[in-house]
């Protein structure tokens, strides 16, 4: 089957270059949304078929599995393609030439791209964007974008949707301090008349309304402003549980937990227990591509996330309120790597809750106060026993423990084992 995709602008009278007419004048078969046909029907040849792209699409894919090549014949034209596709800006640039790619990998494509929304705002701007970062909202979570403004990307384009809009944008931006950004704005890019571009201080932007269909670029505007992403957060800076300077992970030991759970090689991490939420913001912070999703059982825990999170510029943190054990986490992603802040007296059921959920070569780590003396090495404490117990009934494979001191607090072991 051969196919061609034919990108187009949203515009009312579509541009075609002489080598695309005429594949459009000897085709048989069309197919693209409604919105597409309203804009090329009138040039499409007498008698042709048209296939709408709608959902189901595997309704859609089945057609075209069912269009078969006309015979030749001397006296017809012969059609170019079994099927010409139209779709908006460039179908390779989150469009529907890689879904064709992806459901039909033995049809042969031929693309011909118009220019992207996110080329055209940058024309209307002036603005370069060989530099731009690009992040797709339409039908996604927030996650890359989160990624883009943690990792202090200086341009970004995003595509919007419904519910990622321009407002809600910029009021998750603003939520999380990102104020040194610019946002413009372009709405139906490509129309002759409904064309409009917009640039606003982000603060502006979250309280104004925007007509679909529009996408966003974010640019820096103020370096200057720009927080730094810290490395070992201080524990001073964290709003603390009750002001209880002994609720937190402190940051020598965190840096080190974090080393442990190999985040740099992971993509899904669980933090059962976070209290202040100190573990995920840092692990957030240092190596924002991880999802995370953080577990704690007292409800002041929300109130702390939230303070803590927004303080440092860490958005995308998936909170969960409630005993660990109870808590449904079949929707969350599957954890590489878990870490155990806190068990309530239930540490071995909740190491096999983790355990059931946590990937092949993942890890699992928990920290535990260690004893004052450690002239026997075989002195354990009661968790660790535990832990290590526990781990070994379950087959994990248990690592060399790391005793740390600092300072006049109790010296920490953080143990941990590995899942074949």
């Amino acid at each position: 089957m051969k196919i061609a995709v034919i990108g187009i602008s949203d515009g009312p009278a579509p541009f075609f270059p002489p080598e695309v007419l005429g594949i459009i004048r000897r085709g048989r078969v069309f197919s693209g949304g409604k919105r597409h046909h309203a804009l090329v029907g009138d040039q499409l040849p007498a008698g042709a078929q048209w296939i709408d792209i709608t959902v189901p699409l595997a309704d859609v894919f089945g057609r075209y599995r069912d269009i078969v090549s006309p015979q030749p014949d001397a006296e017809a034209t012969q059609p170019d393609y079994d099927i010409v596709v139209f779709a908006s800006g460039d179908p390779l640039f989150f469009g529907f030439a890689n879904t064709l790619r992806r459901e039909l990998p033995a049809a042969e494509l031929t693309v011909f791209p118009w220019f992207n929304s996110l080329q055209t705002l940058a024309h209307r701007l002036l603005m370069p964007y060989h530099d731009m970062r690009i992040v797709s909202l339409t039908g996604r979570p927030w996650h890359e974008f989160d990624r883009a403004l943690i990792e202090r990307s200086a341009k970004i384009g995003v595509l919007t949707d419904r519910e990622h809009t321009p407002a809600a944008i910029a009021r998750r931006m603003a939520d999380y301090g990102f104020t040194a950004y610019k946002m413009h704005i372009g709405e139906h890019l490509g129309h002759p008349e409904e064309e409009q571009v917009t640039s606003l201080p982000v603060e502006e932007a979250a309280r104004r309304t925007f007509r679909m269909p529009n996408c966003v670029i974010v640019s820096m505007e103020k370096d200057e402003d720009i927080r730094p992403r810290l490395t070992g957060i201080p524990d001073h800076c964290f709003e603390l549980l009750d002001g209880r300077t002994k609720m937190i992970t402190k940051a020598p030991i965190r840096l080190l937990t974090l080393a442990a759970l190999e985040l740099h090689g992971r993509q899904s991490l669980w933090d059962v227990g976070f209290c202040t939420g100190s573990v995920s913001i840092e692990a957030r912070l240092q190596f924002p591509h991880l999802h995370v999703a953080a577990f704690e059982i007292r409800p002041e825990g929300q109130r702390l996330m939230d303070i803590n999170s927004r303080r440092f510029g860490v958005p995308g943190i998936e909170t969960l309120i409630g005993d660990f054990l109870d808590l449904p986490c079949d929707h969350l992603p599957p954890p590489d790597a878990v870490f155990i802040g806190g068990h309530g007296g239930h540490l071995a059921d909740i190491i096999g809750k983790a355990c059931r959920h946590l990937l092949p070569g993942g890890v699992l780590v928990y920290n535990c106060v260690a004893p004052d003396s450690v002239t026997d090495q075989r002195i354990r404490t009661d968790s660790q026993a535990v832990f290590d117990e526990t781990a070994a009934t379950l087959g994990l494979t248990l690592e060399q423990p790391l005793r740390v001191a600092i300072n006049d607090y109790h010296p920490i072991h953080i143990l941990k084992a590995r899942k074949s």
